[in-house]
């Protein structure tokens, strides 16, 4: 198949794949006579499986490392699991962050008028006037 139906199966735009061929993440497709990559069922798998991970906000490089591990049939889940649970310690710090950001902007939400007058808070705090 060529990299419009790869993009389609796999949910991943054909640039995205291309990409992904530049970087070695994925091996480069077949090419075919007149030129056309030619993809085949396991490439468009894999493809499927690096949209998920992505999704899941893995970084290209772990998500090197996951192919690496899936592709290894003497591979320990304990590795796999630690990749898992690094990815879930970024996500609690995220949570905070936001947790954080979101209080920050309630608290000076609370505290603009959100009238006709000019005066507000909210931008006084983002250009330091309040120091």
């Amino acid at each position: 198949m060529n990299i419009s139906e790869a993009a389609t199966q796999s949910g991943l735009p054909a640039k995205t794949i291309r990409y992904y061929e530049d970087i070695g993440l994925v091996d480069p497709a077949r090419r075919q006579d007149n030129g056309y990559r030619d993809y085949g069922v396991r490439d468009v798998h894999l493809l499927r499986f690096l949209h998920r991970a992505r999704n899941l906000g893995f970084t290209v490089a772990d998500c090197r490392n996951l192919l690496s591990l899936y592709t290894d049939g003497d591979r320990h889940s304990a590795n796999v699991k630690a990749i898992a649970l690094n990815r879930i310690a970024d996500i609690d710090q995220k949570i905070a962050e936001l947790g954080e950001m979101r209080s920050v902007l309630a608290t000076l939400a609370d505290k603009c008028h959100g009238d006709d007058r000019p005066d507000c808070p909210i931008l006084d705090e983002f250009s330091g006037a309040g120091e």
